[in-house]
């Protein structure tokens, strides 16, 4: 029972609006953007073609408001899941969407291993300060 007494109970608030669950966004899918190795830093870049990813009807909400985000300014994968309240997991999914549809690409951080060592730095400033 309701507390209004009736058969059909409320199993959600109604100040809440309609619930969708994350597994809905994403048709079910939970690896279709593991294929595109999304790290946590990785930058989310908008194509050019993003600019009119308002007016195209196949996206769905949650894809339209990742581009404009990233509109405005580039967006790591882990601001995108914080700006948008959603599940790490289903915006690595959207992502990996819009990077199928050439809406956005990916840039990834650089490795450590690639980064140059810090010692060579030091030697070449102090090769630096002595000229």
């Amino acid at each position: 029972m309701s507390d209004d007494g009736s058969a059909n109970p409320h199993w959600y608030d109604d100040d809440a609006g309609p619930v969708v669950r994350p597994y809905a966004m994403t048709r079910g899918r939970t690896a279709g953007a593991a294929r595109h190795r999304l790290d946590l830093i990785a930058l989310v870049v908008p194509e050019p073609a993003a600019d009119d990813a308002e007016a195209d009807q196949t996206l769905s909400p949650e894809h339209v408001d990742i581009i404009e985000l990233c509109l405005r300014a580039p967006q790591s994968v882990a601001e995108l899941a914080s700006s948008l309240d959603l599940p790490l997991g289903v915006v690595r999914v959207l992502i990996g969407d819009l990077v199928d549809d050439e809406l956005v690409h990916v840039t990834r951080p650089v490795p450590p291993a690639e980064l140059p060592d810090e010692s060579i730095l030091r030697d070449v400033i102090t090769g630096l300060r002595a000229l």
